[in-house]
């Protein structure tokens, strides 16, 4: 169970901490060499989440096909490939290639650990394997600041998207080596996905949690960079997110005491309150900080409540319940960088961030607000 942990943990280190979110740290060296417009930039932010979505969709299927560890291994071999290619990438449109491939890399290997935590783990363990693998993520984030430094000193942005596709390559052998091999499960014939009413309110979670995670990620360093706090502070800001996010390792025991939905409504309260500083305060160095402390709470304790709380609702199909929470998810993962890159030139980007925190906060009352359906009425085939 251990070297699944970490295994697991690396390769959502490599794609989700690193290859998905590098964009929003690099964005304002990529506008300064490539001279892109706020609305290019946006939709090429778009594209790391279409390549997420496209992954999702693909993941169960490879999952039938080949087993649980297929998609997880594919999954960091786009994480290799993708930020190769923005590394070298000479003109916008290999850049955009680059980061819709990176971005999927997220997409194949989420989901798929359900499964494999369900094969390999006890169920009473299940809970703090998901959120230790989950905050691996976290761990992602850590490496990536100091990467970002590291490159701003002695080489460019791309050295960043080069060091993290060498991560990406090391997170493919140890997720071969150290997860076993998961039998295909498929479907008898003519069953679909099995979808629950207590799953009404995961999704409704998860549209809120990916807007919010997305401003946060692709427009923090771009905010503090617009106010002049410099090439440093972006990198901090990453670091800082990743180190607090460590927290989400007690997400599991957090949701078997408080339940899953207080939980999210407090990663919801979490997130609003970090873009709330970041979109009031860019300009002062000390409110920059304190919004990413906040937000890297806010960010792995959400996603791990996620993993956690699908798999409480539909047990017998943890991954195909989260696959449907990510899509819907994802959607507004899509959505959001290039409505915010239409909009920032005419209204300012900090008007952008504190909309998206008042929707954030918005959903959370309602989630905290509204009646779970009872246990025993929750199943419900769509």
């Amino acid at each position: 169970m251990t070297r699944v942990g970490l295994a697991g943990a690396a390769v959502m280190a490599a794609t989700f901490g690193m290859a998905r979110y590098v964009y929003g740290l690099t964005l304002p060296d990529v506008r300064a060499e490539l001279d892109l417009p706020e609305p290019v930039l946006g939709l090429i932010a778009s594209g790391t989440f279409v390549g997420f979505l496209l992954a999702l969709g693909l993941s169960k299927p490879l999952a039938a096909w080949k087993g649980a560890r297929a998609p997880t291994t594919l999954g960091g071999a786009c994480g290799t490939l993708g930020c190769a290619v923005v590394a070298g990438a000479p003109s916008p449109p290999i850049l955009a290639a680059g980061v819709l491939v990176a971005g999927s890399a997220a997409g194949w290997v989420w989901a798929p650990y359900s499964d494999i935590v369900a094969a390999v783990t006890p169920e009473g363990d299940r809970p703090r394997l998901l959120a230790w693998i989950t905050t691996g993520a976290s761990g992602g984030l850590v490496l990536v600041g100091p990467l970002a430094l590291a490159a701003a000193s002695w080489a460019s942005w791309r050295a960043t998207w080069g060091g993290i596709a060498v991560v990406s390559a090391a997170a493919v052998v140890l997720n071969l080596r150290w997860v076993p091999r998961i039998p295909p499960h498929r479907p008898s014939h003519g069953r679909g996905v099995v979808l629950t009413r207590g799953l009404q309110a995961p999704l409704v979670f998860a549209v809120a949690l990916f807007a919010a995670a997305t401003a946060y990620f692709t427009y923090a360093t771009d905010a503090a960079a617009r106010n002049g706090l410099g090439e440093v502070a972006g990198p901090v800001v990453f670091l800082l997110v990743g180190v607090v996010g460590l927290a989400g390792l007690r997400a599991g025991s957090m949701t078997t005491r408080f339940g899953s939905r207080a939980v999210a409504v407090g990663a919801l309260a979490a997130l609003a309150s970090s873009l709330i500083v970041l979109g009031l305060g860019a300009g002062w160095l000390a409110a920059v900080l304190l919004s990413a402390v906040v937000f890297g709470v806010g960010n792995v304790v959400g996603s791990a409540a996620l993993a956690v709380w699908t798999a409480e609702q539909v047990p017998e199909q943890p991954a195909a319940a989260f696959t449907a929470t990510l899509l819907v998810g994802s959607l507004s993962s899509i959505v959001t960088p290039a409505l915010i890159g239409a909009l920032a030139p005419h209204i300012g980007l900090a008007a952008v961030l504190l909309a998206v925190a008042a929707m954030t906060v918005i959903t959370g009352l309602v989630l905290a607000v509204a009646r779970g359906p009872r246990r025993g009425d929750e199943r419900a085939r769509c």
